[in-house]
């Protein structure tokens, strides 16, 4: 009799620990998709400790246990390292997963939004936390890329107290916050960088590198999509107080009730321009890939600005509405850019920019400029002067800022919008390039 009991009591305890292993089901596949060694299939559990990995026409939708979704797209690997749900006690719940290449989408399912404390998503670079969210992430072995769909996230790169083997967000000094509102507006980490730089007007995107399909979770699913899926019922979201099972096909909802509005006035906020600059890499850069889509748009029309140092192209179309002012003197903000260091002979690697300015002089059309480009090889400091032609580029000459090769254009109406690429010349062991964006 008592073992008997022994035994019924292993075996709820063994059921018990294979419940707690699973972080959730395969709910879509389409194309080449791959848990562990084993072809995915509908329905399939994921294990914590399971690695999700798609081909190039690749896709798995996985739906968590906690009714949450991790989305891989095309060309993607991750890995489920965590995904411990506690219920009873939210404080317990622990989860933690890992893009290590390519571009996921992560929405927090009912666990997660109870226990954000508890939440890591890894990639090679940064320690991502949530707000209660829906975020994407496209990264490679040097620099990810962080966009918000709702919610917001906490980022920050791996540097001092912020480690890869740690759990929840990274939060201090040195990390940054995004929240949702902007769909061109995203966190840059690159590595060896712990303080995320914010881009905006990117040509960089998530969306832009491995587009959702239109049944994505989160958005407008397309009933009867190809690709082989349990029915789209499955795939969609359940509100966070919801206990409503998963329904195996579509279900008459009751008509709903029409409840009049509040009246509120909202004023519209003003629409920004799009950037006139247009920049890409014509040539891979430390991991990096050439950014052949941008440079077929800028090479279209040969009678653009087009400006060449390094690995970089600059250009203004022609439809652009630039005119340049004739007075005024105006200081720039740095919005955006990337960098290299390396040793004299040696491969680049990805580098950060600090201490970064600009400042133009529309009456003598000059300008002065300066940074420093930082990473674990050391340090460079820029300082360039130079003049401003008249069709709006920047230029410098080696004899007012020997060592360095600046190259720019501005655009925008009135001359709201710099760029310009760079290149030491001179420093004796390293050598430093890479591309800044600015804005006034």
């Amino acid at each position: 009799m008592l073992r008997a009991a022994i035994v019924a009591v292993g075996l709820v305890l063994c059921c018990a620990s294979a419940l707690a292993a699973q972080a959730g089901r395969v709910v879509f596949i389409a194309g080449e998709a791959y848990i562990g060694a084993r072809p995915a299939a509908l329905e399939m559990a994921v294990q914590e400790g399971d690695a999700l990995n798609t081909g190039a026409d690749g896709y798995i939708y996985m739906k968590t246990v906690d009714d949450g979704f991790l989305i891989l797209r095309p060309n993607s690997r991750a890995r489920v390292i965590t995904y411990h749900v506690d219920t009873a006690n939210p404080a317990n719940t622990r989860v933690k997963l890992e893009l290590l290449s390519g571009v996921a989408r992560s929405i927090s399912g009912n666990a997660v939004k109870q226990a954000r404390q508890h939440f890591r998503f890894n990639t090679p670079v940064a320690a991502i936390g949530v707000r209660g969210t829906d975020f994407i992430v496209h990264t490679n072995a040097h620099t990810s890329w962080v966009s918000v769909v709702s919610g917001g996230v906490v980022v920050s790169g791996f540097a001092g107290a912020c480690g890869a083997d740690g759990g929840g967000p990274c939060e201090g000094g040195a990390s940054r916050e995004l929240f949702a509102g902007r769909a061109d507006a995203m966190l840059q980490v690159q590595r060896g960088q712990q303080v995320p730089q914010l881009l905006q007007n990117a040509t960089i995107a998530p969306e832009l590198n491995a587009p959702p399909r239109s049944d994505e979770p989160g958005g407008k699913p397309a009933l009867g999509a190809k690709g082989g899926s349990a029915a789209l019922d499955d795939v969609s979201l359940v509100p966070a107080k919801s206990t409503a099972p998963l329904l195996a096909g579509p279900v008459k909802l009751p008509d709903p009730v029409m409840v009049a509005p509040p009246v509120v006035i909202v004023q519209p906020e003003p629409v920004k321009p799009a950037p006139e600059i247009l920049w890409g890499r014509w040539q891979a850069v430390a991991g990096q890939p050439a950014d052949l889509v941008m440079i077929d748009k800028i090479t279209a029309d040969a009678s653009k600005v087009q400006l060449l140092v390094g690995s970089y192209v600059l250009a203004r179309p022609n439809n652009s509405s630039f005119v340049l002012p004739s007075e005024g003197k105006v200081s720039f903000a740095l919005t955006g850019g990337e960098a290299t260091l390396a040793r004299i002979g040696g491969e680049p690697m990805v580098a950060r920019i600090e201490n970064a300015h600009l400042d133009i002089d529309f009456v003598d059309r000059t300008f002065n400029t300066g940074l420093s480009v930082v990473n674990a090889l050391g340090k460079v400091d820029m300082a360039a002067h130079g003049d401003v032609t008249l069709r709006g580029t920047l230029e410098n000459s080696p004899l007012n800022s020997p060592g360095f090769i600046v190259r720019g254009v501005l655009g925008g109406a009135k001359a709201t919008e710099a760029a310009y690429t760079f290149k030491s010349t001179g420093a004796p062991q390293l050598g430093a390039a890479g591309i800044t964006l600015w804005a006034r």
